[in-house]
């Protein structure tokens, strides 16, 4: 676009225009990314059926539910005053909890009844590792057990307690979901050219459950709608955190995908749904990670638009340009990075 890159005295280039119009222009392109993605988004999930409603189907025995009296077609209207419309709001309200003791409202054929209930916590062990299809680690959650004792993303997992593996991920899975109860699992992991010997000892981790199964809201169209804005939501929200993740290091540069990677990825699809997936998740990241203060990204043209207004005057041509190089540059060195991670995952 004239004026875009450089000064222009056409009365109609980029540059001559007015800074909200910038702004609209920046933001355009990404905003055409995101809109994308959600409308997609939003299709695939409302013609695929309906969702968990807060009405209770059935309990499960030895949990707090039953035991606090809560009955079969019970209706979890509130808790904590907080609404509860379906079990994506219940299973929300338990995460944040963290255990605590829960003030939940109960509609009993039409009677609203008070009940204070603590979650039944459930204790399992975590090792953290997540596997690719050839048994490579791909990612290791921040914090856990793996990481604090060594292992490493890339690693290929020779064997488990001395039993070979020979790159099945499913076999790995397995051993590794039955050793989870031992103190120690015996990793024999291949790093570059060398082999590596851990003794990793699982995490515990903690659960908090109620211990009720619930039933699907009835199908209708109405329904569909709401299940898809309400998995759409939380489909943008988790673009939105693993950014937070990444930039407060809680998600490592060594476990981002680049070109190589989503090849891969789309490659491995299975039919027409899973590729639209994958296409709405691609763009969404596109989007937003396109709206981010980078120089050399839309959101760095926007800061520096921003800039310009409070300043109410633009930066010197040549300062501009060296921001922009300076954020191409270090794009570009990213980008080789996440490509050559995505090579070691895949070969």
């Amino acid at each position: 676009m004239e004026g875009e890159d450089e000064k222009s005295d056409d009365n109609r280039s980029f540059s001559k225009a007015s800074i909200p119009k910038r702004i609209a222009i920046v933001i355009a392109g990404a905003l055409v990314n995101i809109v994308f993605a959600l409308i997609l988004y939003f299709s695939l999930i409302a013609s695929s059926g309906t969702f968990l409603s807060n009405e209770v189907e059935s309990l499960v025995d030895g949990y707090a539910a039953k035991d606090a009296g809560v009955q079969e077609g019970d209706k979890i209207v509130k808790i904590n005053d907080k609404d509860i419309k379906s079990k994506y709001d219940l299973d929300e309200v338990l995460e944040n909890a963290n255990g605590e003791e829960l003030k939940v409202k109960i509609d009993r054929n039409g009677e609203i009844l008070d009940l204070n209930i603590k979650p039944t916590e459930v204790k399992a062990k975590s090792t953290g590792i997540y596997l690719n299809d050839k048994a490579k680690i791909e990612t290791i959650e921040k914090g856990s057990s793996a990481q604090r004792q060594g292992v490493q993303t890339n690693d290929e997992i020779i064997k488990i307690n001395g039993e070979e593996i020979n790159g099945n991920t499913s076999k790995a899975v397995e051993i590794i979901s039955k050793s989870k109860y031992k103190d120690e699992i015996e990793l024999t992991l291949k790093r570059g050219m060398a082999e590596v010997t851990i003794n990793l000892v699982p995490d515990t981790v903690s659960s908090y459950h109620l211990g009720v199964n619930m039933k699907y809201a009835k199908d209708s169209f109405i329904n569909r709608c709401i299940n898809g804005g309400m998995q759409t939501k939380e489909f943008l929200f988790s673009i939105v955190d693993s950014l937070k993740q990444l930039f407060t290091g809680q998600v490592g540069l060594d476990q981002m995908m680049g070109p190589v990677g989503i090849s891969e990825a789309v490659a491995k699809t299975d039919g027409v749904r899973e590729f639209l997936e994958l296409m709405a998740l691609i763009s969404l990241s596109l989007g937003v990670t396109n709206l981010l203060p980078i120089p050399a990204l839309d959101g760095g043209k926007l800061l520096i638009l921003i800039i310009e207004a409070i300043r109410r005057k633009p930066l010197k041509q040549e300062t501009e340009i060296k921001i922009q190089l300076l954020g191409f540059s270090l794009i570009i060195a990213l980008s080789i990075y996440v490509c050559y991670n995505d090579i070691l995952r895949i070969f």
